[in-house]
C-alpha cells in the first residue's frame, strides 16, 4: 500500500508524528473485541504503517496490559517506523476493576517499566500521565516522568485529560511535546481554553475519539446496535432522548457528507485535521476497510463555506448529554 499521509510536529522538542494517528484502545477492550479481531487487529497496524502511518497510541490499563502486548507483537521487526505512545495513571485490578488514579513518583517508574516489559521496546517515544492524580502534585508526577526522559527510557511527555492551570504547571517542569483529551464535532468544548492554553505553550495536540466514539460515522441508529457489553450503552450521549438528538445533528452531517462525495467518517476526521497543523487526531479501528476509510480523510480538503455550514450544524456545545458517565466525569480536564 503506498504511503498517503503526510507529517505533523507536536510540540517544539522534534517530536514528529503521521498526520493521522492510529487508536489502539479497541482492539482489546471496551467495544466487544474477540480472538479473531485480535489477528485482525495486527493486520490494520501493519497496514497502517504501510500507508505511512508512523503514530500508534496504546495504554497500560487498556485490556489491563493486553493491548500494549498486542502492539509489542505487532510493531515486532518493524519499530523503527513507529512512535509509539503509552500512558500510564489509571490503576486496574487483576480482573480489570478500576481502582483510581495514581501519579506518585514510584507508581510512575513501575508503570514505565512494565510497559516496556509488555511492549518489548527498550524506549516509549511519548509517555503520557492518562488521568491526572489530585492528591500527587503535578510537579512531582513529571518530575519522575522527566528523570525516565533523562535515563533513555521515555523521549518525549504528555498528559491526558489535563486542566489549563495543571499543563502550565508541568510545563514547568519538563517540556510536554502534547496534551492528548476528546476532541470531535460533538465534543468541542477544548477550543475554548484547553486549545488556547496549549498554543501559547508550544504544545501539540491529540485529539482521541476524533468520530466521537463511532457516533459520527452515520453507522448507529438505534442502541441495540452496540454489542451488549459494549460500554457505550452506559455514555449519556447514547442513552434516551439524547441519542435521538444527537442522531439527527448526525443526519445533518451525513447529508453535507454526501454532497461532498465523502462518507460522514472522512468528513469529521477531515474537519479535525482543518482545525490546525499542531492537531492530530487517533482515530481506532480494528477493521482495515474502516481504516482505510480514515486514511482517506487526509485527502479530504473542506472549504470556508463548508467549514461554516458544519460549524452551524454543530457548534460547541451542540451535543446532547456528557460526553462521560457522572462516575468518570471528575477525572477529566483537571
Amino acid at each position: 500500500m503506498a504511503s498517503t499521509l503526510s507529517t505533523r510536529q507536536l510540540g517544539k522538542q522534534g517530536l514528529t508524528v503521521s498526520e493521522l494517528g492510529l487508536g489502539c484502545m479497541g482492539m482489546s477492550e471496551f467495544y466487544a473485541p474477540t480472538q479473531q479481531d485480535e489477528r485482525e487487529s495486527i493486520q490494520v497496524i501493519h497496514r497502517f504503517l504501510d500507508a505511512g502511518g508512523t503514530f500508534l497510541d496504546t495504554a497500560d490499563m487498556y485490556g489491563v496490559g493486553r493491548n500494549e502486548e498486542l502492539v509489542g507483537r505487532a510493531i515486532a521487526g518493524r519499530r523503527d517506523r513507529v512512535v509509539l505512545a503509552t500512558k500510564f495513571g489509571n490503576v486496574r485490578g487483576p480482573q480489570g476493576e478500576f481502582l483510581g488514579v495514581r501519579g506518585d513518583p514510584a507508581y510512575v517508574r513501575e508503570c514505565c517499566e512494565a510497559s516496556l516489559r509488555r511492549l518489548k521496546v527498550d524506549v516509549i517515544d511519548l509517555y503520557y500521565q492518562h488521568r491526572v492524580d489530585p492528591k500527587v502534585p503535578i510537579e512531582d508526577t513529571v518530575g519522575a516522568m522527566a528523570e525516565l526522559v533523562r535515563a533513555g527510557k521515555v523521549r518525549f511527555l504528555g498528559l491526558s485529560e489535563a486542566a489549563p492551570a495543571t499543563i502550565r504547571r508541568a510545563a514547568k517542569v519538563h517540556p510536554i511535546a502534547a496534551l492528548q483529551t476528546e476532541f470531535s464535532l460533538w465534543s468541542r468544548e477544548v477550543e475554548q481554553e484547553i486549545l488556547p492554553a496549549v498554543r501559547e505553550l508550544g504544545i501539540g495536540f491529540v485529539a482521541y475519539s476524533p468520530l466521537g466514539r463511532g457516533f459520527l460515522t452515520g453507522r448507529f441508529k438505534s442502541v441495540d446496535d452496540f454489542p451488549a457489553d459494549d460500554y457505550r450503552r452506559n455514555s449519556p450521549r447514547f442513552q434516551g432522548e439524547n441519542f435521538q438528538k444527537n442522531l439527527d445533528l448526525v443526519a445533518k452531517i451525513e447529508d453535507l457528507a454526501r454532497r461532498k462525495g465523502v462518507t460522514a467518517s472522512q468528513l469529521a476526521l477531515a474537519w479535525v485535521l482543518a482545525q490546525g497543523r499542531d492537531i492530530v487526531p487517533i482515530p481506532g479501528t480494528k477493521r482495515t476497510k474502516y481504516l482505510d476509510e480514515n486514511l482517506g480523510a487526509t485527502s479530504v480538503r473542506l472549504t470556508d463555506v463548508e467549514l461554516r455550514e458544519i460549524n452551524a450544524i454543530l457548534p460547541i456545545g451542540a451535543a446532547q448529554g456528557e460526553r462521560y458517565p457522572a462516575h468518570s466525569l471528575p477525572t477529566v480536564n483537571r
